[in-house]
């Protein structure tokens, strides 16, 4: 959601439209500089949360931070305004920033691991006291994006010196295009599976719910709006429907747009709860246990 106008306001506006939990930048994601942030505005963001009943803020890192360059002079920025993303989600009260890994550029995909895994180790370092933890997200492969193999995630997280203070998010429309099938039961268990086995289950702390512009393994990553696009109603239906990640909160990432007058986020959101199954009830309630 928008911080236009003070991150309460992208509380506000998650209430408005439905919304259970929100997602956030903690500044404009297209600048590397930031205003500062005032204990009046972490104090209204907490009201905002504790009077709207909105759970669960996360916040997503800068587009322009790249942990994997090799070029020293951009790794080095990228180190430092990571380090202020989590400084700054931190004094918010926010758990969890959400992190792209990065992009090897003219390096190899081995190297990049590396740059991320020291930048990681660095930022960890520098934030002894930062409660906030960096959740890796899963990438569709563009270009020479890291993070589209689960095996990449499962490497970074093995490789810093402070594992637990890392977990996952995992994208819907990043897993399709990278090449991982989710639409029949046995394709979700297969890609659920494996996830469990590389990186582990325990470490999936936040879900984006997108569908995808683009066909599975194209690594293009195109968000479209839930079961109009390649990945269809299916997954979602068995996501929503896991019980193993029923505590899990899951965030929507699709356009901001209109139909017919309402908001696009309104419209994904009954488009997904409308696929959970509600619990059976009892016959009687003074029925016997077997």
């Amino acid at each position: 959601m928008s911080i236009a106008g003070g991150y309460y306001k992208a509380v506000e506006r998650a209430h408005e439209a439905g919304c259970d939990c929100v997602q956030v930048f903690t500044k404009n994601n297209n600048q590397w500089r930031a205003k500062e942030l005032t204990d009046e505005d972490a104090s209204r963001f907490q009201q905002a949360l504790a009077e709207s009943g909105v759970s669960h803020p996360i916040a997503h890192d800068s587009y322009l931070i790249n942990l994997a360059s090799p070029d020293e002079a951009l790794w080095q920025k990228s180190v430092e305004a990571f380090r202020v993303e989590l400084c700054r989600a931190d004094k918010l009260g926010i758990p969890y920033v959400v992190m792209h890994p990065g992009a090897f550029t003219t390096s190899s995909e081995q190297e990049g691991i590396d740059r991320i895994i020291r930048a990681l180790d660095t930022i960890h370092t520098q934030t002894p006291g930062i409660h906030t933890r960096a959740l890796l997200e899963n990438t569709a492969g563009q270009g020479s994006n890291l993070g589209w193999r689960f095996e990449h995630l499962a490497a970074i997280i093995a490789g810093v010196k402070h594992g637990r203070r890392l977990g996952v998010c995992i994208d819907t429309c990043h897993t399709f295009a990278a090449g991982y099938p989710l639409g029949t039961r046995k394709q979700y268990d297969s890609t659920i599976n494996e996830l469990d086995r590389t990186v582990g289950l325990e470490r999936v702390k936040a879900f984006h719910l997108n569908d995808s512009k683009q066909p599975l393994g194209s690594r293009v990553d195109r968000h479209e709006h839930i079961g109009r696009g390649h990945l269809g109603l299916e997954p979602f239906r068995h996501l929503l429907n896991d019980p193993r990640f029923r505590e899990v909160p899951m965030y929507l990432e699709t356009a901001k747009e209109q139909e017919d007058g309402e908001e696009m986020d309104v419209v994904n959101l009954r488009v997904l709860r409308g696929l959970i199954k509600k619990p059976k009830t009892r016959k009687a309630a003074g029925a016997r246990r077997r």
